[in-house]
């Protein structure tokens, strides 16, 4: 517990680039997760990998994507006022949303869709970074 007290702690000194990559990336693992783990679920026990098909893994790690998310935004929003990341983070975690409490049927289809458009809106948000760096910078 205490290395994740220092971690979250340390968040505060990583550039919006940093994070937006580790959100990218926790996204991307997500949409991974949830679009695998329907092909290989009868292989985890063999392999010793059954927690990854705990309910709690995934709640984890849309929890991370969540805190990722909405961290980066709104340390980046107020330099680019752009909507865009905004709108692509709130219908990716809608996706997420809805495939995993409404139409469950759907589950592996929407979670990985949803975990894609998470990622491209930090993709979206690190490109408007570095273009208001950029602008910046050439002031």
């Amino acid at each position: 517990m205490q290395l994740n007290c220092i971690y979250i702690c340390d968040m505060k000194n990583l550039s919006h680039s940093q994070i937006d990559r580790l959100g990218i990336t926790a996204a991307f693992a997500c949409a991974v997760h949830c679009a695998a783990l329907p092909l290989i679920i009868t292989s985890l026990p063999l392999l010793g990998l059954e927690f990854l098909a705990n309910i709690w893994v995934e709640i984890t790690m849309i929890c991370i994507s969540i805190f990722l998310g909405c961290y980066s935004l709104s340390r980046s929003y107020p330099k680019h006022k752009n909507l865009l990341p905004i709108i692509l983070l709130l219908s990716g975690f809608a996706i997420i949303a809805i495939g995993h409490f409404w139409l469950g049927h759907l589950e592996s289809f929407l979670i990985p869709i949803g975990g894609v458009v998470l990622a491209l809106a930090h993709i979206a948000n690190w490109s408007l970074m570095k273009s208001c760096n950029h602008n910046h910078a050439a002031k």
